[in-house]
């Protein structure tokens, strides 16, 4: 074989001696020497007696975060390989398989003018499947564990199956489970597989929340999460989405316009607002749920129309709460919710001018709104900015005043106006109370039409009808449903 140059990149295949490829143990015969990443490997027993190994193990002891080990490693990977005779970089698996180094390794070096070539080998992932009986297709979703440590939700759809990679300990495996565990139930079976492809490949299921308990896992360990079963994914949301609106769909759900739902999106609202006034999971579950389809059936009439994409409206929201959480994204320090309120403001003003709108603090409050949640809206707006009575003591006097200037009105004009400022001050007073105005007048609403079919009913009994009744005898039923009905 003639002398290497530049860098080249081997794999070393899934841990048996018999599942490296022959080109790869022509080059490991024939070299003087090799760079591990690690040496922790079934395979490095094997190697010809007369091949000098290098380990990159003592970095991983010596950093903290594996960013700065695979830094280190690239690094000093790229140094070797300009010297005369290059290097050889050896990796367990396929060097562009579940593998951070290599991929970064040969992007540097052919930047650097370096020669690279690569030695392909059997990944981790075709053992691992034969170990489970499982086929990589349709839709199998590859992570690795490290990534998914990383995140609060993960990444990859539910509706099909996932394999973890790199589940090294037990200690990855526990903070592994927490993650999964947002998404996928508590008992649900997944499998531990532990050196596939091996001699001492073992196959282990058990629920989701003791994957961290098994004294089987090592550094070639992975984790088969099965699917959770259809119709558990966004994607598939979307698909049935556009299925409706295709020509083979429904008639009714290919008519529908950005501007015929809109009934349909403030019903399902409303409806929304009901099963949380009610805290009942059950209804919250169903009526987002609905409120949902309205969201993604906008979307895909959007995309039909070629106005916009679920992947723009989905980019847009999450940059713009990215941009406005630089307390959370950022160095930006808030220590409490009044101070990421206030930056929040400055940020939408930069926006605002940065786009050249002069649009005013309570331009961006819907105009659509119900008048209650408006006023709100308007008066936690304005005090943002400062706009607001120094203590509970003036808003109190503020209502005050406005009932007296209600009470001094002559004209119908001036008690409807009056009338208005009565109720804004009001909404005020709800918002410097912590009360949700809005749900304080369902709520009223709720117990009004409860107490008033108790009279109604007490009517019944009596063998009346509510028209034969008197005030009197209607206020004692009235009181009576007070104390019976009577809510905490």
């Amino acid at each position: 074989m003639p002398e290497l140059t530049g860098i080249t990149l081997l794999g070393l295949g899934p841990g048996n001696p018999n599942q490296i490829t022959r080109e790869a143990w022509d080059v490991l015969s024939s070299v003087p020497e090799v760079y591990l990443r690690t040496s922790r490997h079934p395979l490095v027993s094997a190697f010809p007696a007369s091949l000098k190994v290098h380990s990159f193990d003592p970095i991983y002891e010596s950093e903290a975060q594996f960013e700065a080990v695979y830094a280190r490693i690239v690094a000093e990977v790229l140094e070797l390989g300009a010297r005369p005779g290059g290097v050889v970089y050896a990796v367990p698996g396929a060097p562009f398989v579940a593998e951070t180094t290599a991929p970064e390794i040969a992007r540097r070096a052919r930047q650097a003018g370096i020669p690279v070539r690569i030695v392909q080998g059997l990944s981790f992932v075709e053992p691992l499947l034969a170990a489970l009986g499982e086929d990589m297709l349709p839709q199998l979703s590859i992570v690795d564990a490290l990534d998914v440590l990383g995140q609060h939700h993960p990444l990859f759809p539910p509706h099909a199956p996932a394999l973890v990679a790199q589940v090294y300990s037990r200690q990855v495996a526990g903070e592994l489970k927490i993650t999964l565990m947002a998404q996928y139930p508590d008992e649900h079976a997944v499998r531990l597989v532990h050196a596939a492809g091996t001699a001492d490949e073992l196959v282990e299921e058990l629920p989701l929340h003791a994957i961290d308990h098994s004294q089987q896992i090592g550094v070639l360990t992975a984790l088969y999460v099965p699917a959770l079963g259809p119709n558990t994914s966004f994607e598939e949301f979307q698909e049935l989405i556009a299925h409706l609106r295709a020509p083979e769909g429904c008639p009714w759900d290919r008519e529908q316009t950005h501007l015929s739902l809109r009934r349909n999106l403030i019903e399902e609202a409303y409806e929304v607002l009901a099963a949380l006034d009610q805290e009942d999971p059950a209804a919250m579950q169903e009526e987002f749920g609905d409120l949902l389809v309205q969201v993604v059936l906008h979307a895909q009439i959007a995309t039909e129309d070629g106005e916009f994409r679920m992947s723009d409206v989905l980019h847009g929201i999450i940059s713009k709460l990215i941009h406005r959480h630089p307390h959370v994204f950022g160095d930006v320090q808030a220590a409490d919710a009044e101070t990421v309120i206030a930056n929040w403001e400055q940020i939408k003003a930069g926006e605002r001018a940065a786009q050249g709108t002069q649009r005013g603090i309570l331009d961006g409050v819907s105009v659509a709104l119900p008048a209650l949640s408006q006023a709100e809206a308007y008066t936690a707006r304005a005090a943002r900015v400062g706009f607001e009575w120094p203590n509970l003591e003036g808003v109190q006097g503020d209502v005050a005043e406005e009932m007296r200037e209600f009470e001094e009105a002559q004209t119908p004009e001036e008690r409807e106006a009056e009338y208005g400022d009565v109720l804004f001050a009001w909404v005020n007073l709800a918002r410097w109370l912590k009360i949700d105005p809005e749900a304080a007048l369902r709520a009223a609403n709720d117990r009004f039409r409860e107490r008033f079919a108790y009279v109604e009913q007490g009517a019944r009994r009596q063998g009346r009808q509510l028209s034969e009744m008197s005030l009197q005898e209607m206020d004692a039923l009235w009181d009576e449903a007070k104390q019976i009905l009577k809510k905490p």
